[in-house]
């Protein structure tokens, strides 16, 4: 099927039609995905719990119906990097897959990443100057705090962070700042169940198990991709990467 995306809509920097929901993108049939949509309409993870050992299904099942409560963040980094944790996900509306709560459980518990960059603080420190740094810049920029800007504020920040551009003030301190938080972003993103109805991921192999693992081979339970573009060569070929 041939598709105009030319209007780039469904790139999160792009701000204009459709930025909402990406052109074509389906809307969620069966299940929950972040903002409901996603490339597998009629996807959802959970009706496989039953083919889950009963530890599986209850750690899985616990960061749907009961997230970590908050006890690494005060209230204002809360409100900072949940904003920051949205904007650079592109979670626009509900249903959000809540983050930072992941996030604040994994520094509040201490089970860090066994490494850290030379030149940058432990992950715990680097996470609360992080929020320090996004209020100042949000000030800089005329604004009160980094969650109470403007989404374009929000995206205009996160972009020069991500492309290196941010070095003085609390920036200085943490110059890989990015990696170092998008590395826990991702992490818990992808732990949750709504992420992967979105990525047609079917769950944890055990005790069912995977018997299909050559190229372009799929279990019989999976779901065709409803949306084929491939967002990595579509952005390149425009130019907006």
């Amino acid at each position: 099927m041939n598709r105009d995306f030319s209007d780039a809509g469904h790139l999160p920097k792009q701000v204009g039609r459709n930025q909402m929901d990406p052109d074509e993108l389906p809307r969620q049939r069966r299940g929950t995905t972040p903002q409901m949509h996603g490339r597998y309409p009629d996807f959802n993870v959970l009706s496989f719990t039953r083919h889950w050992d009963e530890q599986t299904r209850t750690l899985i099942l616990n960061r749907v119906s009961s997230p970590p409560p908050r006890r690494f963040f005060d209230d204002t980094e809360a409100e900072t990097l949940t904003a920051f944790c949205d904007t650079v996900l592109h979670q626009t509306r509900d249903p959000r897959i809540p983050v930072l709560a992941f996030v604040d459980e994994k520094l509040h518990t201490g089970r860090l990443d066994g490494f850290q960059y030379a030149n940058m603080p432990d992950d715990r420190e680097t996470w609360r100057q992080l929020a320090r740094a996004l209020d100042e810049e949000a000030r800089s920029r005329g604004g009160d705090s980094f969650g109470r800007v403007s989404e374009e504020c929000r995206l205009e920040i996160c972009g020069a962070l991500a492309d290196g551009e941010l070095e003085e003030g609390t920036w200085a301190e943490i110059p890989r700042a990015f990696e170092v938080v998008m590395r826990a972003i991702l992490a818990a993103f992808y732990s949750h169940p709504w992420a992967w109805n979105e990525i047609g991921f079917p769950g944890p192999a055990y005790p069912r198990g995977y018997s299909r693992l050559g190229v372009d081979q799929h279990e019989e339970w999976t779901e065709d991709e409803a949306f084929e573009v491939d967002p990595v060569s579509d952005v390149k070929q425009r130019g907006l990467e």
